[in-house]
This record gives structure tokens, C-alpha cells and sequence, in this order.
């Protein structure tokens, strides 16, 4: 998606044209849309960001593209090496399996709040992505199942009465998104995941907070186990 910043309009007759003024919130797009270009795998893990080619890409100089790096390394989602370049950081299986656990609490909290805050029409909401991920595995479909499975974790997010814990949560979908996305492309792992995801729409339905809190964290560790498995390391 093209960043490209606002014209500057001029003012009818003689007045004086005032000084454009940077635009400070450019870098800002442009780190979003790079951050998508890393999300979507267009920009793959250990590979190296092309200034050149960014910026021909967004429409914009190389100015904000250098600016939005920066913010992307603060966000620790790339890595500057020396007399190299930049790369997109590429998660150890170390890591993946720390901030996984971190996230299965998170979610087990947000769960839980889920549970006791859900209205009739949240619980028709979660259902409905439930028969549609129960599709989506039936046709073996992994994109279209993981998708589902963000909105899923995103509408029991919403839920959840802290903007704090949605912060966090957030932080830690995106650091384990590249390693998770493969995860789907195994059809017995969708089921499993389904079944879990079940559990946990169930236990929300229900207003159980302590079996929805249960489920979710023990749903978040399962997947870590199905990620260990099928990268070989367990």
C-alpha cells in the first residue's frame, strides 16, 4: 500500500504562502506499512530491508523510510548489523516458547474477563466464527482458518475490560506472528485448534470466568507444543 504524504495547498490571491511544515506522522505510516509487509511474510525473518526498493514502493523518499526503521527497531521487529544493514528479526525457538507462555497467561486473563463481561450478542458473535472455522477446517483450508483464529482471539480480546492487558496481548501476537502462521498448514492442527477454541467459546458462553481463563492459557501453550513439534525441535 502506497504511504504518500498531504500536498500542501496554497491560500487564493496575494497572501503569503506559509512554510510547509514536516509532515511528523509519515514515519509513522510507513513503519505501519512495513510492519504489514513483515506480518503478510512479504518481508520474510533474517531478511534484509531495502531502503531503495521501500521507497520506491510507498511513494515516498528514503527520509521517513530510515525514520520508520527506527521505529521498527525500537518495536524490536528488526535488527540493525553493523557495515550490513537491517534485517527482520528472526525469533529463536527460545524466545517463541518465553513470550508464548507470557501470552498463555495474558489470554487466560482476558478469557476470563471475557467470560464475565460477554453479552448475548458477543456470545452469537464468537459462536458464528466458530461454525465458520469448523468450515474452514472441513475444506482444509489454512489460510482462511487462520484468519479466523485472529478474529476469534480478537473479539474475545474485545471484550476484555483492560486496555492494559489488550496491550500487551497485542505486543505478543505480533512478535510470535511469522513462526505461528506456518502452524495451520497442518490439517490436524486446525482440528485441535478448533476443538480448544470450542472449549473456550464454550466456557465464555457460559460465564464460567475460572474455565474460560483454563482453556484459553492452556489453548496458548498446546499451540506453542504443536509449533516446537513441526519445527522439529520437540
Amino acid at each position: 500500500m502506497a504511504v504518500i504524504p498531504d500536498e500542501a495547498r496554497s491560500s487564493a490571491g496575494d497572501a503569503e504562502v506559509p512554510s510547509q511544515r514536516p509532515d511528523t506522522s509519515l514515519p509513522l505510516r510507513v513503519a505501519e506499512s512495513i510492519k504489514e509487509l513483515i506480518y503478510r511474510g512479504d518481508v520474510k525473518p533474517g531478511e534484509r530491508l531495502n531502503e531503495v526498493a521501500l521507497a520506491a514502493r510507498m511513494g515516498v523518499s528514503r527520509g521517513p523510510i530510515r525514520e520508520a526503521i527506527r521505529i521498527l527497531t525500537g518495536f524490536g521487529l528488526v535488527t540493525p548489523v553493523l557495515n550490513r544493514g537491517v534485517y527482520v528479526r528472526e525469533l529463536t525457538v527460545g524466545e517463541m516458547v518465553e513470550i508464548s507462555e507470557l501470552r498463555a497467561v495474558v489470554f487466560g486473563f482476558i478469557a476470563g474477563s471475557a467470560a464475565e463481561l460477554r453479552s448475548t450478542k458477543d456470545v452469537e458473535r464468537l459462536r458464528g466464527l466458530i461454525d465458520e472455522m469448523d468450515a474452514a477446517t472441513e475444506a482444509a483450508d489454512s489460510g482462511r482458518y487462520y484468519d479466523l483464529n485472529l478474529d476469534f482471539h480478537s473479539a474475545v480480546t474485545a471484550l476484555c475490560g483492560s486496555k492494559r492487558a489488550v496491550r500487551v496481548y497485542s505486543d505478543f501476537v505480533k512478535e510470535l506472528h511469522l513462526f505461528r502462521r506456518q502452524n495451520f498448514d497442518h490439517p490436524g492442527n486446525m482440528r485441535k485448534s478448533l476443538s480448544e477454541h470450542r472449549r473456550i467459546y464454550e466456557a465464555i458462553a457460559a460465564g464460567s470466568k475460572a474455565d474460560a481463563a483454563r482453556d484459553a492459557e492452556q489453548h496458548i501453550l498446546a499451540g506453542c507444543q504443536r509449533m516446537l513439534r513441526n519445527d522439529g525441535h520437540a
